[in-house]
């Protein structure tokens, strides 16, 4: 009779321990996904309530009660959106500060990047050229400025080039060239060879054919701005490319710096234990090869090291802020000149929509700085 109470015991712990196994590995393959798996986004997420003058009232969500400058889109049409006039149960209404004006009804995208092209964000004459990489080309969005000093610029995981036309005002102003690219696995580039994104570890190399076909155009120099994911990428370009010292400086929004501590700090805003984003991230290596810890900054940092302006929002909750205070802090001990700005407010990458004043004077300042020396 015990016998029989101790091999069923023992068969309900062993389906127990097959459960959380499969649990762990199905959480583990999720999470690795996040990271890697190409997505394409862009569905609506709010709708017009009503229109009166220069202000427009929409559904009242997380992201249209944010406070700041943001952009509605719908077919054919875009506005730019500030601050909140005022809130009703269900609604929010903004100003309206540049743009059209939707109809009552409109189904449209709440978003904190500008919409289309650099015509259509900001009125900006444009050129689409064709980027050769290894895998084909790639487009990217040329505005023509004045010497040999350009401006490139990387976006984010699973994001478009528009992402960065935040800056361009402030680049234009200053009559810098300015290039704004896509690489692997972004629409209208070339795919990866396994689909998969690799965290700026093959990424990297889209980047040094931009810089060498901005090397064919007439560049010297060249200034890298990166956000999100679009860091990491800049990062291993510093760490790899032989054109790395061709760059005077680096701008970098919210990045991803250490790929441990966003997996583990993922893990945390899911309430599972940390230790879920360390299996997620051996998950990741298995399926791509990547040596994610080798893509740590903190703990392998770059051999070209140029000045670095870092910018952090404080609540960002994809890329944690202590990755920029822990990069630094790694600056500092290895006399790597880095500007660290933190912005109190904000979500992931939206220093620039919570207070476009202090972002647009940081960025005129640095650049304005790699403006005035020698070419």
């Amino acid at each position: 009779m015990a016998s029989g109470r101790r091999r069923k015991v023992s068969i309900a712990l062993a389906a127990l321990a097959a459960v959380l196994v499969c649990a762990s590995g199905y959480a583990a393959w999720w999470g690795s996904d996040q990271s890697i798996k190409v997505v394409r986004y862009g569905e609506n997420n709010t709708r017009v309530l009503a229109v009166r003058g220069h202000a427009v009232t929409l559904t009242d969500t997380a992201e249209t009660r944010k406070p700041g400058t943001y952009w509605l889109e719908w077919t054919g049409s875009h506005s730019m959106l500030g601050e909140i006039v005022s809130r009703a149960p269900g609604q929010v209404t903004r100003e309206v500060l540049r743009g059209f004006i939707p109809s009552v009804g409109t189904p449209g995208r709440f978003g904190n990047v500008p919409p289309g092209d650099p015509k259509v964000a900001w009125g900006v004459d444009y050129s689409e050229i064709m980027i050769p990489t290894e895998l084909g080309p790639a487009p990217a969005w040329y505005v023509p400025g004045r010497g040999s000093t350009w401006v490139i610029a990387v976006h984010g995981q699973n994001g478009r080039r528009k992402a960065e036309l935040k800056v361009l005002p402030v680049v234009h102003q200053l009559g810098l060239p300015f290039l704004n690219i896509s690489y692997r696995n972004d629409e209208g580039a070339p795919p990866s060879p396994d689909g998969l994104i690799h965290l700026g570890d093959s990424e990297w190399r889209d980047l040094e054919a931009a810089v060498r076909e901005a090397q064919r155009r007439g560049a010297r120099r060249v200034i890298l701005y990166g956000t999100s994911m679009g860091g990491a990428i800049v990062g291993r370009f510093l760490a790899r490319s032989p054109l790395a010292t061709m760059v005077d400086r680096a701008i970098l929004d919210a990045p991803m710096i250490d790929v441990g501590m966003t997996a583990a700090h993922s893990a945390s805003g899911y309430g599972v234990p940390a230790f879920f984003g360390s299996l997620s991230n051996h998950v990741t290596e298995w399926r791509t090869g990547v040596d994610v810890d080798g893509l740590s900054m903190i703990n392998h940092p770059p051999k070209v090291r140029p000045p670095l302006l870092l910018i952090h929002t404080v609540p960002d909750e994809a890329h944690p802020v202590q990755e920029s205070r822990l990069l630094a802090a790694t600056g500092r001990r290895l006399n790597w000149p880095i500007q660290l700005e933190e912005f109190a407010r904000g979500q992931h990458t939206e220093a620039w929509n919570v207070d476009r004043a202090r972002y647009d004077r940081l960025l005129r300042d640095f650049l304005d700085d790699a403006r005035a020396s020698p070419e």
